[in-house]
């Protein structure tokens, strides 16, 4: 039987360790190029050279560029799920629902792709790609949506009802932020101080103070 000494071991740990570290700023820093540039433009040379690494070493850590955009989109999804859970936290399930919408329709989110909902950012691109990226980008789609059905739940909603107006929200939010980010600032405002008033009033939810 092969025999390690403690130095070795600590080697092949760091090894590991250093690794994985590396793969997780990797799905990071494409997460964010994901969002901002598109899984078109999203070059693997790019993305290599702003973490200080070689062009070749992309396939240590990934089997081609279809596999990473897929750990990306997970990883849009799981940072947009954390910042909900901040947001809403100690919410009443009413205000948390208000205040995810004005959040989702402000300014700071519209302007700030790179870190924002993956909804809007990259739906028209993931249609355009294969069955890898649809199906966890499908995926993270239905967590949204069931992360928002609960606060319906608990509003008195019943299961069905929750997932049909959670997903009818997701739709107008993403409508809204998508056609924002394309038109000038005058009419982005305008698009997003009407949509969010028409849904806190569709909700029975409290209008806010246009922003």
């Amino acid at each position: 039987m092969q025999k390690y000494d403690d130095h070795h071991i600590k080697v092949m740990r760091y090894a590991d360790d250093h690794k994985q570290q590396t793969h997780e700023r990797l799905v990071k820093e494409a997460a964010a190029m994901l969002r901002a540039e598109g899984p078109e433009r999203m070059s693997v040379a790019t993305l290599m050279a702003k973490l200080g690494l070689t062009h070749g070493g992309f396939y240590a850590h990934f089997r081609s560029k279809d596999a990473l955009i897929a750990e990306a989109i997970d990883a849009t999804f799981e940072q947009t799920a954390e910042r909900f859970a901040k947001r809403i936290e100690g919410l009443p399930p009413a205000e948390a629902l208000g205040h995810h919408i004005d959040v989702y329709l402000s300014t700071l989110h519209q302007e700030g792709a790179a870190d924002g909902c993956p909804l809007p950012a990259i739906s028209a691109d993931v249609a355009r790609l294969g069955p890898l990226a649809k199906a966890h980008f499908g995926a993270g789609v239905k967590r949204l949506h069931a992360r928002i059905a609960s606060l319906f739940e608990a509003l008195g909603h019943s299961p069905d009802e929750a997932k049909e107006l959670a997903v009818s929200l997701y739709c107008e939010l993403t409508g809204a932020v998508a056609l924002a980010r394309a038109v000038d600032p005058e009419q982005a405002r305008e698009i997003r101080t009407n949509s969010r008033t028409a849904l806190r009033k569709r909700f029975g939810l409290m209008v806010p103070v246009a922003a």
